[in-house]
């Protein structure tokens, strides 16, 4: 296996930043000093010429579409766009087809990352009103959790079986992460637009649809339900200001029991770029008015959300651009959260430091992911490289997503990926996918 020298890197890590060279050997992070000696020809140099160097990003919240929706993407394809942006690992979702309620769907999903995936890997299993047992199971084969959909859109994942939460919130035991948004009044506030506007809603009221009262009504249930019963929770992509008031800053994150993200397009749009985005940018739970997009950021900055994902959720560009009913929710945003996240920093909202935090050491943390998400000797050689000199234009040739289509398409970052190192493999550089590169199946500490 090849190892590297990364000289003159400006590494970011547990909350400072330092010039140094990093030695990798193998898989793992060899040595990190102010100098470490180039004579020697067991390695290839890179030189960082003052670059940041950053832990890969660890995304705890995709959707990759395999099996079963894979005209949208793939294990292959969306792998190979995460590692693009700088994603080093990743935890996908349960509702492909099949859905991955059963030991043997989340099994052939495993089977699936090892042959496919060129970053690391781990899936949830997702909860019903009927599998118990399976959920029982999943930490046997390393999943870190399960999936609960407090929401509508998922079909026969909804569980709205009140005995089956009850049990799922005191019985189960390792990560309850929920989809929260309550069904009752997203299906009032459904009805009254389709009495108004009949197939033509506008795709801004996407945000009344599924408004913040349903965030938050739902989200309310799973804390109140999770102290019930001192669950560990997760709460996924948080999208209002008032769901913020249920959590609590604690810095104590491995002992935390209720976690919570917030999504990098929650961060970046709000309901005024639906006028130019239109379906390409509706998703569940909903972007919403500006004043909530402060609050999260504003929460993520003091400590309040503890995670960045994705939620990555490719769509064909066809199915985007059908009417409001019809369109599909998600975005597709591994290759670019990152990216999107470091012009947010060059806007002065939020500092490289807490990017790494949010996106790199607090997954580790919260998920108990052993030798991960850190720029440390020993950890995992799960690196990337940005360079802060160079922008990025997000053009359809250089969009690795199988749906092919991105909302940023256009735009110029002012950022680049340089390059991404995968178990001391290296990945991605300089918009190029080296093949040959295997992912690991990630390791929880439980």
């Amino acid at each position: 296996m090849t190892s590297f020298l990364i000289k003159n890197a400006q590494i970011v890590d547990s909350g400072k930043i330092f010039f140094a060279d990093v030695l990798t050997k193998e898989d793992r992070i060899e040595k990190i000093s102010g100098h470490i000696s180039s004579l020697q020809s067991n390695f290839t140099e890179i030189n960082a010429d003052g670059k940041i160097l950053i832990p890969g990003i660890i995304d705890v919240h995709v959707h990759f579409r395999e099996p079963g929706l894979t005209h949208k993407g793939d294990i292959f394809s969306e792998s190979r766009a995460a590692v693009a942006g700088g994603i080093t690992s990743f935890i996908e979702m349960p509702n492909t087809k099949p859905k991955t309620t059963s030991l043997e769907a989340l099994e052939d999903k495993f089977e699936l990352a090892a042959q496919n995936s060129i970053a690391n890997y781990s899936f949830y299993m997702g909860a019903t009103n009927d599998n118990w047992d399976e959920l029982m199971k999943a930490q046997s084969v390393g999943s870190p959790g399960i999936k609960v959909f407090l929401g509508a859109s998922t079909g026969k994942m909804l569980v709205d079986d009140q005995d089956i939460l009850e049990q799922i919130f005191r019985d189960y035991p390792a990560i309850i992460m929920v989809h929260a948004e309550d069904e009752g009044i997203i299906k009032a506030n459904l009805a009254k637009a389709k009495d108004k506007y009949g197939h033509k809603i506008p795709f801004a009221l996407h945000a009344e649809i599924r408004s913040a009262q349903a965030c938050y009504k739902a989200s309310l249930e799973a804390v109140n339900q999770a102290k019930k019963y001192n669950s560990r929770l997760h709460i996924a992509h948080l999208s209002t200001a008032h769901e913020i008031q249920l959590l609590d800053s604690n810095p104590d994150l491995i002992n935390k029991k209720i976690t919570s993200e917030v999504c990098s397009h929650h961060l970046w749009f709000d309901v005024n770029d639906y006028q130019l985005q239109d379906g390409k940018i509706k998703c569940n739970p909903s972007i919403k008015e500006e004043n909530h997009k402060i609050a999260l950021l504003q929460a993520i900055n003091n400590d309040r959300i503890d995670l960045i994902s994705s939620d990555h959720a490719p769509h064909t560009l066809d199915e985007k651009n059908q009417n409001y009913t019809s369109c599909p929710s998600g975005i597709p945003l591994v290759q670019h959260s990152l990216l999107m996240m470091l012009d947010l920093w060059k806007m002065k909202k939020i500092s490289l430091e807490k990017i790494v935090d949010k996106m790199c050491h607090n997954p580790a943390i919260a998920y108990h992911i052993n030798g991960r998400g850190f720029v440390q000797e020993g950890f995992k050689a799960d690196l990337c490289l940005v360079d802060p000199g160079t922008y990025s234009t997000v053009q359809p040739e250089n969009i690795l997503y199988k749906c092919g289509w991105s909302p940023f398409e256009g735009y110029s970052f002012q950022n680049t990926i340089s390059r991404t190192f995968v178990n001391g493999h290296l990945a991605y550089a300089e918009g190029g996918i080296f093949e040959g590169v295997s992912g690991e199946k990630l390791r929880f500490n439980y």
